[in-house]
């Protein structure tokens, strides 16, 4: 009676097959996430620079022209430190503001919330290339994940904190605009600097989010199962006594 053939052959056969295509899917899932960490860490660097330009920038208040005439002799831009005048002839005058407790309670929260936001802009980035893996700062993969997980997260607290001022101070001029009660020489519109905000804003929520979805490891399943070796059959059809050693 011939023994049949042990089922260790077909398995030894199709096992090289299947290391290939988990090791084949681990690349793929490794090649994904660098490339939405490098998305994410460009779009969230473009949005803190523009967080920036926003905070520097004197236009987030300016002159509504509400008049019948539409000749204008001076435009007034009002923003969180300096107002500015610019004449018809082209010719600008800028003057900081004297005292911080003077300014209104948006320009005070816009102040704080933007320059916070700036700051864990800068950051996050440093946290992020901490746990990027283009770079060696942290050797476990692991590690490295949570790490750029934390830095997406750094990235839409910082959009959310900017964002609280530019609509705070886009309703207020909106309501002041509407109201019968105000000047039209005191009537404002909204600057080129509150739509920079929000442009810098939605830049850093987006990049946040795909940082916190990149995981370098992928799914579980992605590495290859370690094999143990097979045991061999000896002449009389009997396993080797060396693999009960």
């Amino acid at each position: 009676m011939t023994n049949p053939a042990p089922p260790s052959d077909r398995v030894d056969s199709d096992l090289p097959e299947s290391l290939n295509t988990l090791l084949n899917r681990r690349k793929r899932l490794t090649m994904l996430s660098a490339c939405l960490e490098f998305l994410g860490m460009g779009l969230c660097l473009l949005g803190s620079l523009l967080v920036m330009v926003a905070c520097g920038l004197p236009m987030w208040k300016v002159t509504a022209f509400i008049d019948m005439n539409i000749v204008v002799a001076q435009t007034i831009w009002d923003g969180l430190w300096m107002s500015c005048v610019v004449q018809s002839t082209g010719q600008m005058q800028c003057k900081m503001h004297d005292s911080m407790l003077a300014l209104s309670q948006d320009l005070q929260t816009a102040r704080a919330l933007t320059v916070i936001s700036a700051v864990l802009g800068v950051a996050g980035l440093v946290v992020t290339i901490a746990g990027a893996q283009c770079t060696n700062c942290i050797k476990t993969e692991s590690v490295k994940a949570k790490v750029v997980n934390a830095g997406g997260v750094v990235y839409i607290i910082s959009g959310l904190l900017v964002l609280v001022p530019l609509c705070w101070m886009a309703n207020n001029i909106i309501v002041d605009f509407y109201n019968p009660d105000v000047s039209s020489s005191k009537k404002r519109e909204i600057g080129a600097a509150i739509y920079i905000g929000w442009a810098a804003t939605a830049l850093l929520l987006l990049g946040g989010t795909l940082l916190c979805c990149s995981c370098p490891q992928g799914a579980k399943g992605a590495y290859p199962n370690k094999y143990a070796p097979t045991k061999t059959l000896s002449a009389n059809g009997d396993f080797d006594k060396k693999h009960y050693v």
